[in-house]
């Protein structure tokens, strides 16, 4: 039972688990893929300044011979190589890791940005934002080997003494200049591409997370409905169960009428408020009913005990009770019934079963009853005496010949109905 409830709580808390867990990963997704974006823009701000200081510098060197310039010269333009040297290693088949995170920390980048931005490359550089700036990034690995070369030249050209050619050194200084514009168009499109990127990928991001979240809020929303309407099923259940449990404790099983524990329930609640009218009181045995069971069999004689009861129920007021009582023997309470009405009632009972007939097997049977009638109007009868009056009465008609009924008025004298005697046809 533990492992079945586990299980259970198991499977009603899965679908938010799987939510809260396809959230948070989304949520981990976006910050890394936002932290090595950022990483790439603050890595081009260092490749582009990297760049102007090495044209600058190396001009610097130009005019002036400072060995110290050309050391920093050559400390600038190593950052934009070692990029350069990662972005290779990237893009060969196989990528060399190894390689890419080398290049990245020559290019001054953070070492705990240059996990992200292998990451970044290698898995997402199809995306057009990424393809675009990986193209600007490329376009400047001429002009990087065009630098190097010059620096080279103007060092050797320089061992021997400054430029004395003003031609020559102008046209160097003019060639630096143009380099250096070119690296500025270039990564000026590198760095727009990336914001316009990051933008893109913040809102895209910042999207899928709305969306996951509405979803959590949406199944949080459709899981508490099913638990609601599961519940209010399983108190329906319940409600009907403890309703037909209550029928049955108060019902008879074969015919449905009230039992005798409902029926003197019922007598006991009248007998409290008798003063206000006149209390009907019916007991009613039908007569010679062991020779259809014996006859016949237990289910023509439930057959019949249907058909009674269905009987006795016609044409009763809302208020009455009709109950069986055990066996062939039946119980009706009248309240606010004055006795000429309740004998008038018992009499027509008495003549409807009279007339029933009852067929089974190809046998007719005449149906007759024994009707004692009890009228109440004291507060202070107990349900005991009210039983022994109407039972004593129902006694009395069986004595007197059965098929009639006999009144207990609460005197000696009984008041006895004529009688009309059929006798049962064979088929």
């Amino acid at each position: 039972m533990k492992g079945h409830s586990f299980l259970h709580v198991i499977k009603l808390v899965s679908p938010f688990v799987m939510v809260v867990v396809l959230q948070a990963a989304i949520a981990g997704f976006s910050l890394e893929v936002m932290s090595s974006v950022r990483a790439y823009v603050a890595g081009e701000a260092m490749w582009s300044r990297s760049q102007k200081n090495a044209v600058y510098f190396l001009n610097l060197y130009l005019h002036s011979g400072d060995a110290s310039q050309f050391t920093q010269y050559q400390a600038s333009l190593a950052v934009p190589i070692g990029d350069e040297f990662a972005r290779w290693a990237l893009e060969r088949d196989p990528v060399d890791v190894d390689a890419a995170r080398i290049g990245f920390l020559q290019g001054g980048n953070h070492p705990d940005d240059v996990s992200g931005l292998i990451w970044l490359f290698r898995y997402f550089n199809r995306v057009s934002f990424l393809q675009e700036a990986i193209r600007e990034w490329t376009a400047t690995d001429p002009m990087l080997l065009e630098l190097s070369v010059f620096g080279e030249v103007i060092r050797s050209e320089l061992e021997n003494g400054r430029v004395q050619d003003p031609n020559r050194l102008q046209f160097l200084s003019s060639r630096l200049s143009e380099l250096n514009t070119q690296f500025t168009v270039h990564a000026k499109r590198f760095s727009t591409v990336l914001g316009e990127g990051s933008r893109a990928i913040k809102l895209t991001l910042t999207g899928i997370n709305i969306v996951t979240a509405v979803a959590l809020i949406l199944l949080l929303i459709w899981h508490t409905r099913r638990l609601v309407l599961q519940r209010q099923t399983f108190e329906d259940a319940l409600h009907a169960e403890k309703e037909r449990l209550a029928w049955q404790a108060s019902h008879d099983w074969l015919t449905g009428l009230s039992n005798r524990r409902a029926f003197e329930a019922r007598l006991q609640s009248e007998l409290n408020v008798a003063a206000a009218g006149s209390l009907g009181l019916i007991l009613l045995d039908l007569d010679q009913f062991k020779n259809v069971n014996d006859t016949c069999g237990h289910l023509a004689g439930d057959r019949l005990l249907c058909q009674a009861s269905r009987l006795l129920q016609q044409d009763r007021h809302p208020r009455d009770l009709v109950a069986r009582l055990g066996g062939d023997e039946f119980g009706l309470i009248l309240p606010q019934c004055p006795p000429a009405k309740a004998v008038d009632i018992a009499e027509r009972l008495r003549q409807s079963l009279e007339l029933l007939n009852f067929a089974w097997d190809d046998r007719c049977f005449a149906v007759t009853a024994s009707i004692g009638v009890a009228c109440i109007a004291d507060r202070n009868t107990t349900l005991e005496d009210a039983m022994r009056r109407a039972d004593a009465a129902c006694y009395r008609a069986k004595e007197k010949g059965r098929n009639r009924v006999q009144v207990e008025g609460g005197r000696v004298d009984v008041i006895a109905i004529a009688t009309r005697a059929r006798e049962a046809a064979r088929a």
